[in-house]
């Protein structure tokens, strides 16, 4: 086995040689605008999954599909070439689903924005269930004798009186 260094290196490398394969080397009209996303090398080194998307509809993604399907052989003696491996990597060109999760996690955006301003809505119309401070507050028991009228302890003069005088 191959340690996971040299298969990301590979990979890399891989990457950069199939863009530029694409963009210079193949001339087929079928093939639209391709972006190379990753590349995965298996472990032993013998295999590379190729993944990519196409920008387009859905009728030049399958046309391009099919010009890289065509094209293999030909990226893979690029590979080959460029590559200081002693074999060379068989090619599998795989779409990525980058722009179908794109839309996925865009449309999950707009539900959560469509809900948040409901709640929002709500808010301003919501009113408690019981009292609008529920915390307990310390008791200032002075205060509550003088809202109760409690002044026995004072005479006339409001001087504090003991009982025992």
């Amino acid at each position: 086995m191959v340690d996971a260094a040299r298969a990301a290196k590979m990979a890399d490398r891989i990457k950069v040689i199939v863009a530029k394969t694409l963009e210079r080397g193949i001339r087929d009209p079928r093939l639209g605008f391709v972006t190379i996303t990753d590349v995965r090398v298996t472990g032993d080194l013998q295999h590379a999954s190729v993944f990519y998307t196409v920008y387009g509809s859905d009728e030049e993604r399958a046309e391009s599909a099919a010009a890289l399907q065509s094209a293999t052989g030909l990226v893979r003696r690029e590979v080959g070439k460029n590559l200081t491996a002693r074999l060379t990597p068989s090619i599998q060109f795989i779409a990525d689903g980058i722009p179908e999760n794109a839309a996925l996690i865009d449309s999950l955006l707009t539900e959560a924005h469509k809900r948040d301003a409901s709640v929002e809505a709500l808010k301003k119309t919501a009113q408690y269930a019981g009292d609008e401070d529920p915390y307990v507050k310390p008791r200032d028991i002075a205060a509550e004798e003088e809202a109760a009228g409690f002044d026995d302890d004072d005479d006339e003069d409001g001087h504090y009186v003991s009982g025992n005088a």
